[in-house]
This record gives structure tokens, sequence and C-alpha cells, in this order.
């Protein structure tokens, strides 16, 4: 038996149904469990002895508005360009104030991930949580379990609009005070919402709707070769080459 399915093995024996799910791929081990265990799950991954996760490697939010969705998914090559990429699709080229497309309603949007090491065990885990409110999504802080977390949670709650509950000092740490909307988001604009310049008048930075139009820009490569034959000329090439 691997390393990695003892330790999912332990996890099962320890925390039961509080884990929604505990999947090994790839040689590493991924749970998932329910903002309101969040917390409770947390402490005991660092305080029991057998687990011992003394180090939060990383903590990140994802946005999962479109997973299992692609506006390129193609079953053959096209010898004239991809021009289907100039229709909207996708949230990234949507302006401020159009329609978001519909998404995938199938699981819950956003969710905070943490990485864990155990240097006394060399384990090495991934914790996914998701917040159960799109509109207001909110999971625990873990800052009082590894302090680290203070700058992780805080670049995500920037990133991605997740609340971090108890969290002592939860604002903005990578974009400005008066930042509309949460960058890395789907369904944010990629020219964003506002844009800013120094007015000469009134000698001072101001903020304006962002006058970027979007475009779309996708490199076409032409090969002169076969491909672009008619199947009479190719036929006949192949012929004489013969």
């Amino acid at each position: 038996m691997s390393k990695a399915q003892q330790l999912s093995d332990r996890l099962a024996q320890i925390f039961g149904g509080q884990l929604q799910s505990n999947i090994v791929d790839v040689g590493e081990v991924t749970i998932e469990v329910a903002a309101q265990d969040y917390h409770d799950v947390c402490l005991k991954l660092r305080d029991d002895e057998s687990l011992g996760f003394e180090m939060l490697i990383d903590l990140c939010g994802v946005d999962y508005s479109e997973y299992g969705q692609a506006e390129w998914t193609t079953e053959k090559s096209s010898s004239t360009g991809f021009s289907r990429g100039v229709e909207v699709a996708s949230h990234g080229y949507l302006r401020f104030g159009d329609d978001i497309p519909e998404k995938n309603t199938s699981r819950s949007r956003f969710a905070s991930v943490a990485h864990l090491l155990s240097v006394k065990n060399n384990h090495r885990l991934r914790v996914r949580v998701f917040a159960d409110d799109e509109a207001m999504p909110m999971v625990p802080s873990v800052v009082d379990i590894w302090r680290v977390a203070d700058w992780f949670e805080r670049e995500a709650f920037d990133l991605f609009g997740i609340h971090y509950e108890g969290h002592p000092d939860l604002r903005r740490i990578l974009t400005d005070y008066g930042f509309v909307g949460h960058p890395f988001r789907k369904d944010f604009p990629l020219s964003g919402n506002v844009e800013m310049r120094f007015d000469p008048e009134q000698n001072r930075v101001i903020y304006e709707p962002v006058s970027i139009e979007p475009r779309v820009l996708v490199p076409r490569v032409i090969r002169e070769d076969n491909r672009y034959l008619e199947p009479e000329e190719n036929t006949e090439e192949g012929a004489a080459d013969a």
C-alpha cells in the first residue's frame, strides 16, 4: 500500500463523515470538507500526532463558475483559423454591464484550497472547502491555526472576494482600496471596470469607466503543405513523387 493511500485511510478513520470526499490521485491526497467543519478538521490535522500537519504551504481561492466548460474544444483541425473564438462565449471578453453567460450550476462556485505539509511524518495534503453562499462566499479563517495563513487569506479575499470569518485584518493586499471587483473571478472583464489617469485641470488622478475596446487576437499560422491542397491535387502530387 502506498504512503498516500495509508494517509487517506488514516484520514477516513479519524474524520469519518466529516469528509465529503477523500481522493488519492497521482500520489496526492485531496480531502473536501464542509464549511462548518473546516476549522475543526484543520485544527485536528495539526494537533493529531499521527497526522502532524504543522506547516501551511499555500492557500488560495478558486472560482469554479466555468468548471468543465470549454470555448475552444474541437475534435478536428481547421484550415480557416480559429474564427469561432471571435464569438463571445466566456466571461473574459465581457465588458462592465454585459449579460453574463449561463454558468454551470452543478456545484458551488467559490472554494478555498489549502496545501499542508507534515515534516515529521513526511505527508502532504490538499484540503478544499466550498463557500455555501455565492453572493457572499464565506469560510472560516485558519489564521489562529497557522499564522502564515494571514496574507494568503487576504490575497484570496482580494482576488476572489472570499471572506474568511475570524480573520483579524481582512482587507485588500494586492489591489488598491478603490479597486472595483475581484480580478480573479471568471466574470471579471479582462480590461477591468475602471481606468485611472492624471487630469491636469483638476491636478489629481481620477477614475473613469474603462475605454479599452475588447479584441480577440488569435494568431493564425498558414503552412504551405499538402494539408491545404484539393484532394485531386494531392493525389497528382503523390503520384508524381512515386
